[in-house]
């Protein structure tokens, strides 16, 4: 019976000359590393291409990984770079828009979380629209630490904090996703919980 390599067991084959074991590194990460992306640009197209940078970035970069830290913290710390480049670019373009779009598509946008809309869909997807709602830093911090499974040391060394400042941040990006449960999508909760 074959083992699965470790990481670092595909990175040293991949420096060695396996390029072909680096798909196995994105097969393993795509997931967690495309939802980084998506929580943090918030646009599914933008998201799936940063992802895809991302994974061109670690590769030209591989020989550069020291092991210091799991490799999905430092493929997380990659993609979190590259999302933040996108989103300091787009934030630029924003400002050479007429306020009447930045208007229209703010109205548009509050008005996609109505409780009509949210009524019979999944316990997931209203969890994801809650956490759509988050500032870009709450949604990575619920995202490393639930979904990506990331320490708190992780997490502050993805997003260059402390580990008790990102133990605060996440305890904060807690409150307000719950208060945002709470408030937005109180009819579905009450529905879920009743016998």
């Amino acid at each position: 019976m074959a083992t699965t390599p470790t990481d670092m067991e595909l990175v040293h084959s991949v420096l060695q000359g396996q390029q072909q074991q680096f798909a196995v590194l994105v097969e393993r990460y795509q997931g967690m590393v495309f939802s980084l992306a998506f929580r943090m640009v918030g646009h599914r197209e933008d998201a799936e291409e940063l992802a895809q940078s991302a994974f061109v970035k670690a590769y030209q970069h591989l020989a550069g990984f020291r092991g210091d830290s799991k490799f999905s913290t430092w493929l997380y710390t990659i993609t979190s770079s590259v999302c933040l480049s996108f989103l300091r670019k787009r934030k630029l373009e924003t400002y050479s828009l007429d306020q009447e779009r930045v208007f229209s598509a703010a109205d548009s946008q509050a008005g996609q979380y109505s409780a009509n809309q949210v009524e019979g869909k999944s316990k997931r997807q209203l969890l994801q629209q809650a956490i759509a709602q988050l500032s870009p830093d709450d949604a990575r911090l619920i995202s490393l630490f639930y979904q990506g499974e990331q320490s708190l040391e992780e997490i502050g060394q993805i997003m260059e904090l402390s580990a008790n400042t990102a133990k605060v941040k996440l305890h904060r990006a807690r409150q307000r996703l719950k208060t945002i449960l709470e408030t937005q999508f109180a009819t579905e909760l009450s529905d879920w919980q009743a016998p």
